[in-house]
């Protein structure tokens, strides 16, 4: 898959050829949900938690006498079935994280690249650096490439002008090629890939291979 190379400025920058093991495969929904619900589980902090009756402090003294008074027979104030007391089958601390084979989550990677090469929704950059930390400045040249939802994945370190300048601007995500995810890509519109990320995220695959 052949495909022209832009710069921040909107000039072509020569052409790129995509790889069809990588970008260019039938998308399967099921591999992309897998991936993005084991994602999405694995950054849950898994801290919700409420008292059982052991955790209540209250006393644990006899309410009233057990026959008598016409009413039910009570023990510990600290019973589930009070208000104030302990509750029944509530959340405790646990992780809510489960295993997803590597080769699952590679391959739901080269999927959610896919998707976005097959419907025209990848950009290719000669490189995404700013001059200077100016979000003003950097905002027009986004804009001027109709990159207004978009996820930059960029070498093996964000330039840091760059990183400073996008900050600011609502609905674009910067990241270095060590943190491409499924998720980030299929949250947003456009995905945009800088010549290094594209040569690191081939040779990843390489290896794996």
């Amino acid at each position: 898959m052949e495909i022209t190379v832009k710069t921040l400025e909107g000039a072509d920058a020569g052409t790129i050829t995509l790889s069809d093991a990588i970008f260019g495969l039938e998308p399967r929904i099921d591999l992309l949900q897998r991936v993005v619900r084991w994602q999405l589980a694995k950054r849950q902090a898994g801290t919700h938690k409420t008292k059982t009756r052991a955790e209540i402090a209250r006393t644990g003294k006899k309410m009233y006498k057990q026959k008598g008074t016409g009413s039910a027979r009570h023990h510990s104030a600290r019973a589930n079935l009070f208000r104030g007391g302990g509750r029944s089958h509530g959340p405790v601390v646990r992780s809510h994280a489960h295993d997803l084979p590597k080769k699952v989550r590679a391959l739901g990677l080269k999927h959610a690249l896919s998707v976005k090469a097959g419907t025209g929704a990848i950009v290719i950059l000669a490189a995404a650096a700013a001059e200077a930390p100016k979000t003003k400045a950097v905002k027009a040249q986004l804009d001027k490439l109709g990159l207004a939802n978009a996820l930059f994945i960029t070498g093996a370190e964000v330039d840091t002008n760059f990183g400073l300048a996008t900050r600011a601007i609502p609905n674009v995500d910067v990241l270095p090629v060590q943190g491409i995810n499924v998720y980030d890509i299929m949250r947003r519109q456009t995905l945009v890939l800088t010549k290094d990320a594209v040569d690191a995220i081939e040779a990843r695959f390489r290896v794996e291979a």
